[in-house]
């Protein structure tokens, strides 16, 4: 952990690429390109070097056939929509040059079903790139990301899938990025990630790894595509066995430098909003101090209020400002990494809540960055905890 310590100080800015800077038109509630760019969050790099973060975590930018880069066509390519090579380039570049560095969103588990490798193997049963994926009748029948049948699974076990995702990851790092954030890293089993860290590890030691692990919306027909211990017990018991997502969270020691801490938002949620706590903040801490110390010290818990799965901290606490900040104080006070989603720190919100496996729903969550008209108390008031955190 030593060569990548420099994350534990980590004040991470998520930024979802097409809806945060460089957009022109389009309704944002329509499942589309809106035109944010790559150029675009250089040229607000003065606003994140303001407010005071210091890393920077952009979605997936590889060629892709959805807006959210998520559904990737190309692992080896940026996306038109949001520049060229030379645009990522000279954002890494600036970044740099004002104490930035930049992790990005990668997907080892699965690509777009418009991927050409994947095209090739559906029709064509003895392509080379039949064995990239995982069909169980071919040609339409085939494990994908869950259940969603835009998101064919890699087959990670073959060699020559594995050694290609891998050197796709080496290729961005080699360029200038700092690390990942990785996908969905309970479908890939532990022997990928094993692999994938020594690899990575032996050419870029400073680069950082961070899993995401949730269990969040997983549903029994869904646990033939994911990779965890003791899945088919853990999710007939899941209600009765505590701690669940802890124990998820912990199965990546050794294997990556840390994960997005869900338990934590877990508690936040429990705590500050549920329980209308703000009075609670001493039961709060205590559970908090608990979950915490059921962790390796080596092992980074990035912790966050909100993402672009799900609902703006702020939307759950029916826009009481104060709870948002209440919460914010209580998570830069914790000695792990901090994670800002885009637009948090300038008071956004929403109207509709974001339901899990209900499509689009999470458009509301991945609205514009509103620019003309940000809270600027919020804004202060992030940009204090920032500076008193240093």
């Amino acid at each position: 952990m030593t060569n990548v310590l420099w994350f534990k100080q980590a004040i991470v800015y998520h930024i979802l690429i097409d809806r945060f800077a460089g957009f022109k038109s389009g309704d944002w509630n329509k499942n589309e390109f809106l035109g944010g760019n790559l150029k675009g969050i250089t040229e607000k790099l003065g606003y994140l070097k303001d407010l005071g973060i210091n890393t920077l975590w952009l979605s997936p930018f590889f060629e892709t056939s959805a807006y959210h880069g998520y559904h990737v066509t190309d692992f080896m390519k940026v996306e038109p929509n949001f520049g060229g090579i030379e645009d990522l380039e000279e954002l890494i570049k600036k970044a740099n040059d004002n104490g930035i560095r930049i992790i990005a969103d990668f997907v080892p588990n699965h690509c777009s079903k418009h991927h050409p490798f994947f095209l090739e193997a559906q029709n064509n049963k003895n392509s080379k790139y039949f064995k990239w994926f995982i069909f169980n009748k071919w040609p339409h029948d085939y494990l994908c990301f869950l259940d969603v049948k835009e998101l064919p699974k890699l087959n990670l076990d073959y060699p020559e899938t594995r050694d290609y995702i891998i050197n796709a990851a080496k290729y961005w790092l080699s360029i200038g990025i700092d690390g990942f954030r990785l996908d969905h890293v309970m479908g890939p089993k532990h022997f990928f990630w094993k692999y994938f860290r020594k690899e990575i590890k032996e050419t870029f030691p400073r680069a950082v790894l961070i899993g995401e692990a949730w269990l969040e919306g997983i549903r029994f027909k869904h646990l033939k595509t994911i990779q965890i211990k003791n899945k088919f017990i853990r999710w007939l018991f899941r209600r009765l066995l505590k701690g669940s997502q802890d124990s998820v969270q912990k199965e990546y020691y050794e294997e990556l430098d840390g994960v997005l801490d869900f338990r934590f938002l877990e508690l936040m949620k429990t705590h500050m909003i549920r329980n209308r706590a703000l009075r609670q903040s001493e039961i709060l801490r205590s559970a908090m101090n608990r979950h915490f110390a059921g962790y390796p010290k080596d092992y980074f818990l990035a912790t966050f209020l909100d993402n672009h799965d799900m609902n703006r901290f702020l939307f759950e606490c029916n826009n009481d400002i104060e709870k948002l900040k209440a919460a914010a104080t209580i998570q830069f006070q914790l000695e792990q990494p901090v994670i800002i989603y885009y637009g948090t720190e300038a008071g956004m919100t929403h109207n509709k809540p974001v339901v899990v496996n209900k499509p689009f729903s999470d458009l509301e969550a991945r609205q514009p960055m509103i620019w003309q008209n940000p809270n600027f108390d919020v804004f202060n008031f992030y940009r204090e905890l920032i500076k008193n955190r240093g």
